[in-house]
């Protein structure tokens, strides 16, 4: 893990802030110790210390000395969603997936806040929305290729233009196919996508979305449209093995952590 994230930190950051910054540090090797914190579920406080009974870690980043909390919580500040999206476009060529001829999309739900539900149960704290998080993934790599960052309740279907542009660039040339489920049906659903449409007034009266819902049928019946598993495991596997929720208190640092999920299960897997 620590191997993996120096080196496509390194692909995206430059060695140093600034010429005349002390040098104590090089810009990748706080980057890596922070996405190493999230892969770990760990506070900055948690992370130094850990840090410090890691010798091979500290090997492995070439740290000539261990960075405090407040220096890990500088260095998550600088991240940028740009940042993010480049170091997981590093990984993806490093690990060498192929071109995807699926692409599956769908959102999850995360609390804006580390208590537990107990707590804000009986301290009647009450939250007016969650971070939402939109991952596009590919059916034969399983890998995210995109992510989006967003605030519900609201509806899924203003997220799949962006998660459509962010993932094109890993589908096949042409024919590819994207899956979702009827959510994002809207605007920006094509004739050729996958996302059942929603029946208002309890029938289809358009042309091209009568035929949306027949070309769904027939995905269904042949059990391709049954890949939206993998998106639905993906969505588990961050909440399980990442939490839940949502550790920082600044909305821009908040919806950053949504990107910082995505690359760090890349990593993981």
């Amino acid at each position: 893990m620590a191997e993996i994230a120096y080196k496509i930190c390194g692909e995206v950051f430059p060695t140093y802030s600034h010429p005349k910054s002390p040098h104590t540090y090089t810009v990748p090797q706080l980057a890596a110790c922070v996405l190493m914190m999230f892969h770990l579920r760990l506070s900055y406080r948690d992370m130094e210390e850990w840090l410090l009974a890691s010798d091979v870690v500290v090997k492995t980043l070439g740290l000539k000395e261990v960075p405090d909390h407040t220096t890990l919580y500088r260095a998550y500040r600088r991240f940028r969603v740009k940042d993010l999206e480049r170091m997981n476009q590093q990984l993806l060529e490093q690990v060498g997936t192929e071109p995807e001829e699926g692409i599956v999309v769908d959102t999850t739900g995360f609390q804006p806040t580390q208590a537990s539900a107990h707590y804000l149960a009986r301290c009647g704290r009450r939250y007016a929305y969650f971070l939402k998080g939109g991952y596009a993934v590919g059916i034969e790599s399983q890998m995210i290729l995109a992510a989006v960052s967003g605030r519900g309740p609201g509806a899924d279907s203003i997220h799949l233009a962006t998660l459509r542009a962010k993932a094109a660039p890993h589908g096949a040339a042409e024919g590819w196919v994207l899956l979702g489920d009827r959510g994002f049906d809207g605007r920006s659903a094509r004739p050729g996508d996958l996302i059942p449409p929603i029946r208002r007034g309890g029938t289809l009266k358009q042309p091209e979305r009568i035929a949306r819902a027949e070309l769904v049928a027939v995905a269904r019946l042949d059990g391709y449209y049954g890949q939206r598993w993998k998106v639905e495991t993906v969505n588990s596997v961050i909440k399980r093995k990442f939490g839940d929720n949502i550790r920082s208190r600044k909305l821009n640092h908040r919806q950053r952590e949504v990107y910082v999920k995505a690359l760090v299960y890349n990593i993981h897997r």
